[in-house]
């Protein structure tokens, strides 16, 4: 399977991810839980990062697998 991970950063911690397989967003600070908590009641935020996972990832691995099964 694949698995989208968009990181956000602070001051270069790693301050909320949002992981397609939790199908949510996971804060790692103080600050990054609160915008967690926030961003996963919101269906809009969350559709955005699912939309993010079908456009990029499948679309890339579609054309990868593809090109690998070309040359076998």
């Amino acid at each position: 399977g694949i698995e989208f991970i968009d990181s956000f950063f602070f001051n270069k911690v790693e301050d909320i991810r949002f992981n397609s397989t939790v199908g949510r967003y996971v804060g790692y600070t103080e600050h990054g839980v609160k915008n967690a908590e926030a961003w996963n009641s919101d269906a809009g935020i969350l559709g955005q990062e699912q939309a993010e996972l079908e456009r990029v990832c499948k679309h890339n691995a579609d054309l990868h697998y593809s090109a690998i099964l070309d040359k076998t």
